[in-house]
């Protein structure tokens, strides 16, 4: 899972995204607020973590933004501010939950173990991703299809946990790049299409379709029906 923290406390920010890292998760820091909405905007995170108080732009607008713009990723809040109408104000400017600084890690993690099974699609474990035949266990870093094991590469993993955490979704190259490839400016739109068929690959089982389909013009969708 990809997650994008935006947190002004450079300390704070650089602890969290140690002991999230130590789970298994890759994460993002970004520090203010017009920059943290920008990378939100570009739908390559998993989740969201915003600081209610952040320089340029506050958690709840940052929130909204997500939120007009039709992204359903969650999103966790992280405040100073105790008081019940502060808490209502930002679950409705769309946060999923929130979390009242100073926090334990332990109750972090859980609470992003909670929102992750909310939105996981075909699994009650939140470090579980299944499609159909297809069972990616996340902390175990095991890949099974039609119960085989599968061996996959570090951007190949990435790629099928992309796919799995948005079935039946069309998937842009651009949007693919920025989520396996974390914005590296040396890498082309083609270097997609080269992944995409060594996931393929591997991914193979006799006598059943692939479930990687091209949707020409747009980009990729991994489909349920031939998973």
């Amino acid at each position: 899972m990809k997650i994008l923290l935006i947190e002004d406390d450079k300390r704070l920010a650089k602890l969290v995204k140690q002991v999230l890292e130590d789970e298994s998760y890759s994460v993002d820091v970004e520090n203010e607020g017009e920059s943290g909405l920008e990378v939100a905007l570009r739908a390559a995170h998993d989740l969201v973590i915003v600081d209610w108080m952040l320089p340029g732009r506050d958690g709840p607008s940052i929130c909204r933004k997500i939120r007009t713009a039709k992204m359903s990723m969650p999103i966790l809040m992280l405040t100073a501010r105790g008081q019940i109408e502060d808490r209502v104000t930002g679950l409705e400017s769309g946060a999923d939950d929130y979390l009242i600084k100073p926090f334990d890690f332990d109750e972090l993690i859980a609470r992003i173990r909670a929102l992750s099974r909310r939105y996981s699609p075909g699994s009650v474990d939140p470090d579980e991703l299944r499609l159909g035949s297809i069972v990616m266990d996340v902390k175990a870093h095991s890949l099974r299809r039609a119960n085989e094991s599968v061996e996959l590469t570090k951007k190949e993993w990435d790629l099928l946990e992309y796919f799995l955490r948005h079935p039946n979704q069309t998937l842009s190259r651009t949007a693919i790049l920025d989520y396996v490839w974390s914005y590296e400016t040396s890498v082309q739109p083609e270097m997609v299409d080269v992944y995409i068929s060594y996931l393929r690959q591997k991914i193979t089982v006799t006598g059943m379709k692939d479930p990687i389909q091209t949707v020409r013009g747009f980009g990729y969708m991994l489909d349920e029906q031939y998973a």
